[in-house]
């Protein structure tokens, strides 16, 4: 009887004289991350992707948490890239989306990288699953938005340098150690460390030893 069952599993496994291929099981890096106020949500966060990862059948490669404000380096996030860019995961799952990205740009140009590395990326609390043609379809979006960011960031910049500039500020790079030299010279003669002068001047070290390197009105 039960070499009859392993003849008929092992037709079932040859489809037209081919044999059927296994389904993947594919490896996931959860990434969860929370404000230095808000650590409370972090157990939940990571309960609620290790069930969902357990529901699509994943098996979890990976599982990182972190706790800072969404200015600070994400070493965490960076430890979930490099498994991505060593092929050791095949799906990043996070909570939600600003849980990863720092921006829209940013948040674009990770997507872009897990697409041109073959890794699939899903966000919980969006539903949003680009290993689906309807997640792409929101990535090209993300798209539309980033450039959209980015236009804001730029007309803000010019909106600054025009209110400046109507003000009276200077604009461009800060007045350099060359334009301080005589002052530099001086204290100098006068027995001054390099240090002390730097100091005084508010400068650097090195454009001191640097001036008093060079002939006296020697630019350069």
């Amino acid at each position: 009887m039960s070499a009859k069952r392993g003849s008929q599993k092992a037709e079932s496994d040859n489809v037209f004289g081919h044999r059927r291929k296994q389904p993947k099981m594919f490896r996931a890096g959860l990434y969860a991350r929370v404000s230095t106020n808000d650590q409370q949500t972090l157990p939940m966060q990571s309960r609620a992707m290790r069930e969902y990862a357990v529901r699509r059948g994943w098996t979890i490669a990976l599982q990182v948490r972190e706790v800072n404000s969404g200015a600070m380096r994400r070493e965490a996030r960076e430890k979930v890239l490099e498994a991505a860019r060593r092929r050791e995961i095949d799906i990043v799952l996070v909570w939600r989306l600003d849980r990863w990205g720092r921006s829209v740009t940013d948040l674009l140009a990770t997507l872009q990288e897990f697409e041109h590395l073959g890794v699939g990326f899903v966000s919980l609390t969006e539903a949003l699953d680009l290993t689906t043609p309807a997640g792409r379809a929101m990535a090209g979006l993300l798209a539309i938005f980033a450039e959209f960011e980015r236009e804001i960031l730029r007309e803000r910049t010019r909106a600054g340098l025009a209110h400046a500039r109507q003000n009276g500020k200077r604009l461009g790079r800060p007045i350099t150690a060359g334009l301080k030299e005589a002052e530099i010279r001086k204290l100098d003669r006068s027995g001054a460390a390099k240090a002390e002068i730097a100091r005084r001047l508010g400068i650097g070290r090195t454009s001191v030893r640097r001036i008093l390197g060079r002939p006296a009105g020697r630019r350069g």
